[in-house]
């Protein structure tokens, strides 16, 4: 296939294996905590069950979404959801109950982990659909690439963000710039934006070896402007005391 000759579609794989590990930490630990309750031998059966019919229906939601980011208004509304998503990525969470229920039946717990992963799903579907850019095989092979590796490796790649929230930053920035180039190729304003200001849509540079490589320069603003708000408002949140525990 012509299209895996190309750098941008190496880049992208990367990209959406990049942002399917940040953001798919919360679903990893909801696999784990739905089928925490099984027999040890039916604990294995639940997550790859699971987490293989999340493969499965997260593709479609995705090829759908692909479709949908098509139309008028949607990169809009999908650019401003995704760089809300990527700031709180940078914010410390409240701790609070997991609030999922696990099971002690191997169909029920993969239930729970369908409904669960589907429902967390939502900034996922939305950051893989905006960094394929229609290419369906690209983000069929970015997505089963990289679901199997955050589920099996949930432990080891959470220890290591906490160890290294560099990566953290680095993905909240990648998400921002997803955004940023999104709120400027919606339908409705990317005709403004190729005439009136086209270096927000894209530049040109060129690698040593002559290949040509394009940088959203509204992308790079949006990966900058989460970096800072985000970072920001991570200083202003209070810490809570340990021994405030009531």
């Amino acid at each position: 296939m012509q299209e895996l000759l190309t750098s941008q579609f190496w880049l992208g794989l990367g990209a959406i294996i990049w942002v399917n590990i940040i953001l798919s930490g919360d679903n990893a630990v909801v696999i784990a905590l739905a089928a925490r309750s099984l027999p040890r031998h039916q604990q294995n059966k639940a997550i790859i069950w699971g987490a293989g019919a999340a493969v499965v229906l997260r593709i479609v939601l995705t090829i759908v979404a692909v479709e949908l980011l098509k139309l008028s208004y949607l990169k809009l509304l999908g650019g401003a959801l995704l760089f809300w998503i990527a700031v709180k990525l940078l914010v410390p969470e409240d701790g609070g109950g997991d609030g999922v229920k696990s099971s002690s039946n191997l169909l029920a717990a993969i239930k729970t982990i369908l409904i669960a992963d589907l429902v967390m799903s939502l900034d996922n579907v939305i950051a893989v659909a905006a960094v394929a850019k229609g290419s369906i095989s690209l983000l069929v092979l970015g997505l089963v690439i990289s679901i199997p590796l955050v589920v099996f490796g949930a432990t080891m790649l959470m220890k290591i963000m906490e160890t290294y929230p560099v990566i953290v930053t680095v993905g909240a920035a990648l998400i921002g710039y997803v955004s940023g180039e999104m709120l400027v190729t919606d339908p409705v304003v990317i005709g403004w934006f190729r005439a009136q200001a086209r270096w927000m849509i894209d530049v040109e540079l060129f690698t040593g070896f002559g290949h040509k490589f394009e940088l959203s320069m509204a992308g790079l603003i949006g990966a900058v402007l989460v970096v800072g708000i985000g970072k920001w408002l991570a200083r202003r949140k209070p810490s809570i005391p340990e021994n405030e525990n009531i």
